[in-house]
Formats: C-alpha cells, sequence, structure tokens
C-alpha cells in the first residue's frame, strides 16, 4: 500500500514538472549541451546531430501543436512562422540553427509567462484578500460558515487582525480598518457604529459587530475583481488595429521569406528571414501595458472600464467639476444670522426661521434646525401649514402668522416691507459674494432677518486643480445649478476660472457638448442624478466615492473608489503613461524588427540571433509595461493640503433648486 502510494506521489510531481513552464526548456537545452559534449570529446557527430534533432523536435512540438490550432481557426501566426523556419532548418541540415530557435522561442515563452503573470499581480492580489470564512452570531453562539453563506442582515463578528467577511454596517462595537484594497489608502479607518465596512478589507484593531447587507458575489470586492477582469481583457483601439495588422503582417513575412527564397536561390536567408520578422513583441505590446496600468490603479482604487476608456482618458484636456458633493462636502452649515427688523435678535431670527424650516425636507433645512439646537432655541412642533416654493423657499404658517424663509423672489412675491428692500438686498449680495447662502426671513410679509448656509469646501479641492493642470488637462470648468456670486465664490478658492451658473442639467449637458465641439476631450465629474446627462455626454464620466455603489462602480468610465478629489488627476496621470507606455513598447517592437532585417540583408544576422533578438525585445516590452506597476508618484497623489479654514462654499440654493 506504501508503496502504491509512493508510486503515486511521484507520478504526481513527474506530472507537474512536465507541466512546468521551465520543463521544456530545460531538456532541449540538455540535449542541445549534450550534442556539443558528444561532439567535441568523443567526435561522434552523427550522434551530435541526432540530439541536436532531438532538441528541435523537444522544443519545436508544442509549437508545431500551436501552429496547427491556430491554422484550424484560420490564424496565421507566430507559432507558424518558427515552425516553418525550424522544420525548414532540419530539412537543408542545419541542425543546430533549428535547435537554437526552437530552444530560444521556448525559453522566451517560459520568461515571458513568468513575467506577464506579474502584471497581472494586482488582479491577483485582489483575489487574494478575498474572505474565506467568517464568523457568524447565530442564536447567541459564534459560527464558522464560509464568508459566501453569510445572509444579508445576519451580524458577523470582525476580530482584531481578521478581514472582513462580508459588506456591512457596523451596529456594535469600534475599531480601525485597513481599506487599502478597496480605497488604495493605506491609513486604517476608524469604524464606529452606523459606518460602513467591505469585505476583504482587513481590521487592524478593535472588534467590530457587522450587520450584512452583501456577501460572496455581492460585495463591492467582487464587483470590483469582475470589473478589473472586464477592463484587462477590453481591447483598445490601438490594440485592435495591431490585431488587424499583425493578421496581414504574418502572412505577408511568409510570402516575402518565399520571393526572397526564390530570387536569391537562398533558403538559409529565407528561413532567416520567417524568424526575424516574427511579430511578437508588436502584439504584445499593447495588451501588456494596458494589464499593467488597469491593475496599478485597482491597486490605487481607481478602476478604469478598459482600453478604450483609458486610451480616452489619456487625451483628456478639459475636466468639468459639478459643485455641490464634489469640490464642497455636500454637508451645508448655518454661517451667519442678520437680523434686520428693530426689537428682534439674532436668536429670533434664527428660532423663527428653524420652526419654519421644521417641516421642510430641503437639505437646506437641516443646517438651520441643527444650529438652532445647537443654540438651546425651542422648535416646538411642526407648522400648522408648510407650502415648499420650487426654486424660491418654503412658505409656513405659525400661530396664525405666514413665515417666509427663502430668497428675494419669494419675499417679494410675499410682498415684504419695501422700507427695508435695499438693506436686505446690500445684506444678501454681501453673504452670496461671500460664497454663502442666503435666505431671507420674513413675517406676514415683513423682513426680520436673513440667514445664510455654506458648505466647506474640500481642502484637497485647489491642489486637485493644479495637479490636474500639471498633467496637461487645459480647461477646468465649474458647472454648478447655483447662483453665479456663490459659484464664483468657490472657484476663487480652489483657482478655477470658468465658471458656467444657474445651469439645469439639460444646460450641463450642453455646456459638456460645447467643450467637445470646441475639440476637447471632456472628463465629467459629479454625483447628483442632476449630472446624468452631462456624464453621459462626456467622453470620460467619472463617479467619487463608488465604494458601497454597484451601480458606480458597474457603470462609470472611472470609477474612484474614495471620495478624494486627488485620484482624479492620478487617474488621468495614470492613462497618460500607460498610453506613453504602449508607444514606447510599439517603436521597441519596430526598430527591433527593422534593425534584424538590415542585419539580414547585410549579414551577420543568423537565424539563432534572430531569435535570440527577438525574445530580448519580447522582454524588454514587457519590461518596460511592468513598470507601470510602480506605485505613482507621492507628489501626485498624497499629502493634501491643509483644510484653508474659510467655509465659503455652499450647497444647494433654493435660489436655484438644480444646484448641486
Amino acid at each position: 500500500m506504501s508503496m502504491s502510494m509512493s508510486m503515486s506521489t511521484m507520478g504526481t510531481r513527474v506530472r507537474r514538472w512536465i507541466g512546468h513552464r521551465w520543463a521544456v526548456p530545460t531538456v532541449s537545452g540538455t540535449a542541445i549541451l549534450a550534442s556539443f559534449a558528444v561532439s567535441r570529446l568523443a567526435g561522434a557527430t552523427g550522434w551530435a546531430d541526432a540530439l541536436m534533432i532531438a532538441a528541435a523536435v523537444i522544443a519545436g512540438t508544442p509549437v508545431v501543436v500551436k501552429a496547427a490550432r491556430a491554422l484550424t481557426v484560420r490564424v496565421v501566426g507566430i507559432d507558424l512562422l518558427v515552425s516553418v523556419a525550424a522544420s525548414g532548418a532540419v530539412v537543408i541540415g542545419n541542425y543546430w540553427e533549428a535547435a537554437a530557435v526552437t530552444f530560444l522561442f521556448a525559453v522566451g515563452h517560459a520568461l515571458e509567462s513568468a513575467t506577464l503573470a506579474k502584471t497581472r499581480s494586482a488582479l491577483a492580489e485582489l483575489i487574494a484578500v478575498a474572505p474565506d470564512v467568517a464568523v457568524v452570531l447565530r442564536a447567541g453562539e459564534q459560527v464558522e460558515v464560509p464568508a459566501a453563506t453569510v445572509e444579508v442582515g445576519e451580524v458577523v463578528l470582525v476580530k482584531s487582525g481578521t478581514k472582513v467577511p462580508v459588506d456591512g454596517e457596523v451596529v456594535a462595537g469600534s475599531g480601525a480598518v485597513d481599506e487599502a484594497s478597496i480605497t488604495g489608502e493605506s491609513i486604517p479607518a476608524e469604524k464606529v457604529e452606523g459606518d460602513r465596512v467591505f469585505a476583504g478589507t482587513v481590521s487592524t484593531g478593535g472588534f467590530l459587530q457587522v450587520r450584512t447587507t452583501g456577501a460572496g458575489a455581492d460585495t463591492t470586492l467582487a464587483r470590483i475583481i469582475h470589473r478589473v477582469e472586464e477592463a484587462q481583457d477590453a481591447k483598445a483601439p490601438t490594440q485592435a488595429f495591431m490585431d488587424r495588422f499583425s493578421a496581414w503582417y504574418t502572412p505577408a513575412i511568409i510570402v516575402l521569406a518565399v520571393v526572397a527564397g526564390l530570387v536569391t536561390r537562398d533558403v538559409v536567408l529565407a528561413l532567416t528571414l520567417l524568424v526575424i520578422a516574427c511579430p511578437g513583441a508588436l502584439v504584445i505590446s499593447i495588451p501588456v501595458s494596458i494589464v499593467a496600468g488597469i491593475g496599478r490603479g485597482a491597486k490605487d482604487g481607481m478602476l478604469i472600464k478598459g482600453g478604450e476608456f483609458l486610451e480616452t482618458s489619456a487625451r483628456i484636456d478639459a475636466v468639468a467639476l459639478d459643485k455641490t458633493g464634489t469640490l464642497t462636502e455636500g454637508r451645508p452649515r448655518l454661517t451667519d444670522v442678520v437680523a434686520l427688523r428693530p426689537g428682534w435678535g439674532r436668536a429670533d431670527v434664527l428660532a423663527l426661521a428653524a420652526r419654519a424650516e421644521a417641516g421642510s425636507e430641503h437639505p437646506l433645512a437641516r443646517p438651520i434646525l441643527e444650529a438652532a439646537a445647537a443654540e438651546g432655541l425651542a422648535v416646538p412642533g411642526l407648522p400648522e401649514h408648510t407650502e415648499p416654493v420650487a426654486g424660491k423657499g418654503i412658505v409656513a404658517t405659525l400661530d396664525g402668522r405666514r413665515v417666509a424663509v427663502g430668497n428675494l423672489a419669494l419675499i417679494a412675491a410675499e410682498r415684504a416691507d419695501h422700507d427695508l428692500g435695499g438693506q436686505v438686498a446690500e445684506t444678501v449680495a454681501e453673504l452670496a459674494e461671500a460664497g454663502r447662502t442666503p435666505m431671507v426671513v420674513a413675517v406676514d410679509g415683513d423682513v426680520v432677518g436673513v440667514v445664510a448656509v455654506a458648505d466647506r469646501v474640500r481642502p484637497e479641492a485647489a491642489e486637485m486643480v493644479r495637479r490636474l493642470r500639471r498633467v496637461g488637462v487645459r480647461e477646468v470648468v465649474m458647472l454648478t445649478g447655483d447662483i453665479e456670486p456663490v459659484a464664483r465664490a468657490v472657484a476663487s478658492q480652489v483657482g478655477i476660472d470658468q465658471v458656467r451658473a444657474s445651469l439645469l442639467p439639460e444646460a450641463k449637458l450642453e455646456a459638456v457638448a460645447q467643450l467637445q465641439r470646441e475639440g476637447r476631450t471632456v472628463a465629467m465629474v459629479g454625483d447628483g442624478v442632476n449630472d446624468a446627462p452631462a456624464l453621459a455626454t462626456a467622453d470620460i464620466g467619472v463617479a467619487m466615492g463608488a465604494a458601497g455603489s454597484g451601480v458606480a462602480i458597474e457603470t462609470a468610465d472611472i470609477a474612484l473608489m474614495k471620495d478624494d478629489l486627488l485620484k482624479l488627476p492620478a487617474a488621468v496621470g495614470l492613462a497618460r503613461r500607460t498610453v506613453a507606455n504602449m508607444r514606447q513598447n510599439i517603436t521597441i517592437a519596430l526598430v527591433t524588427v527593422a534593425a534584424l532585417v538590415a542585419g539580414v540583408l547585410l549579414g551577420g544576422v543568423t537565424m539563432a540571433i534572430g531569435m535570440l533578438v527577438h525574445e530580448l525585445s519580447v522582454l524588454l516590452v514587457i519590461v518596460n509595461a511592468m513598470r507601470l506597476l510602480r506605485p505613482a508618484q507621492p507628489a501626485e497623489d498624497r499629502n493634501p493640503p491643509q483644510r484653508p479654514g474659510q467655509d465659503a462654499d455652499n450647497a444647494s440654493l433654493r435660489a436655484a433648486p438644480t444646484a448641486a
């Protein structure tokens, strides 16, 4: 029994070794060395030739098989060129050339396979972080189950040092989680009750109880892996062109070699032309760069949809940005309360505005209510009646009195006190120019004060604009539904000089289309429903903070997993580096072939030397692409500037209800 098991184990090891990428080159190379030894030491040329032929057969058989399979689907590929050349060399008695060509081709393939695997390392690392098991709390007991079998709604336990097995929300506990596999951010994020966590991230401290919202294939990590797999296999336009070119190039080389052989009556020259003209480096030059570039982006939390979008992203020279939620944090807060009516104080105005807003669902109601609560002002119950006025504000009935909170147009409609009209307009104008959203408060048509809210400009917004220009973006445009004074105040803070304000969704679309008519390649960054038409029209639609949003991951041309503006110039920079890398590879391939052809025609380049140089060019192309796997320069995506301290930007305005 033990002997049988030992034989079985040995057989398994032998089969594994035979299947290893280096098995064929090793055996073939050994045969070549043996041939030299027999020839030099024993003078047995017959045995030496036999060993050389054996080396050619060992290394050449897989090549012939591949060539035959390709021919069955009417593909004339590189394997056919090598097969014909090696067979021809054997027929005319050039056994060393035949053995050398096939051996070097086999070595090149083994090296190519090993290095290509590294270009897909990003995807392999993503798959490696996928969790295997989860500890689920069932009936008060901890049960270990396969991560993919956890049901939505079940609570899983995440201990320090373990992987988060599911997507979910923290319902108890606190801790730090390394989310680099999802967002590319290496600094662990603090998680407390109510925060979202993602499968594949790692707890670096603390203890979390997580209610499952997605498991198995329904997680952000699974969507990322699927997206990267599709993107790496998607062909860029240049790659598609190269494929068509190669389909004609290879048969043309065969015809050229036949003609050259007939004209010169030099069979060796014809066979050498077949070898040195192999388009191996040319065929692989683009896909290897795309795989490496997209893989690098995935590791940094930037998902690019595929080669086509990578090439388009490299041409981006105009970026259109939504304001609220993109350049700003999207969380407005109260900044000013101005009492304008004698006898009314600041607290009176704020309390009245808060009572009127108590029945409103508008985003600007929340900061007013929060500020009133923070100052201990009473906001008893709801108004007797609430009437939102689209694009203007809100009108509420409080204790039988009509209270209006909104823009000047609303107050004018309420027949405001005209004696205060000039002062009101001046106050509103001053607040708007400071980048705040003013709302006039009136009671029964009499203005009593003005409240203003503002959204904080993201600390990295100005740095993002500067980096976009540094990577070659010529125009950075703000598209917003907000009023122009507020929009310009934000633009001046972040360094944007082109502002298009008070835009409805269709106007944003037209603004993007106009940039395209001017010859620009436009990327649009937005996060609201009203940005959807412009995102669809732009050459590249960019979604920010896509982690946790399956729709964003699947639909955006570029999905930035983390809500970090600096990822945008990093993505554009990566696309340009990748396309530049593709061009370098094409140049390497073409120059190599041209040099070899010149060498053959001028003399000095043999079939073996031609194959050696050819394989070296393939490896050079792969190694060049692997440079893309290195992290980007720290200055491009790290060290965001400190918060400027001001909070000038604002959120959506009632004066412009479509603001975003």
